[in-house]
């Protein structure tokens, strides 16, 4: 088996993780000041925090260059009404609200993180080729 457990470096792992649990309502499982790892109910990662030039990853040392050139934070979920719902909550703006996406012919959201990551939360579906 191969899964992905993805981490973004934050400037503030704490900030970050309390808004991805508030978003999503996952749990933090581990970590501190520097590091987060966030689970959903059935104990699967949903993302990694990792705070800017902690370690000696090569992607994570300079906070300076703009975050996430080339990424989408894709996530499917079985709760996008609770999810949405969860946002507007926080009163946090959107860059695009629910739509169909022509593609998938699922409806989606998008908007950016506390760090600026573009985020997209759409219907869970499984992908068919």
């Amino acid at each position: 088996m191969t899964k992905t457990d993805p981490i973004i470096a934050v400037k503030d792992v704490n900030v970050s993780a309390e808004w991805y649990q508030r978003v999503f309502g996952c749990n933090r499982t581990h970590g501190g000041n520097d590091f987060a790892v966030l689970e959903d109910d059935n104990g699967e990662i949903l993302i990694c925090l990792h705070k800017w030039g902690e370690h000696e990853h090569p992607t994570m040392k300079n906070p300076d260059i703009p975050n996430g050139n080339g990424l989408i934070l894709y996530f499917r979920t079985n709760k996008l009404d609770i999810t949405r719902a969860n946002i507007e909550k926080m009163n946090y703006p959107t860059e695009a609200d629910i739509h169909v996406n022509p593609n998938s012919m699922k409806k989606e959201f998008s908007l950016r993180d506390p760090d600026g990551y573009y985020v997209t939360i759409t219907e869970y579906h499984e992908y068919e080729g």
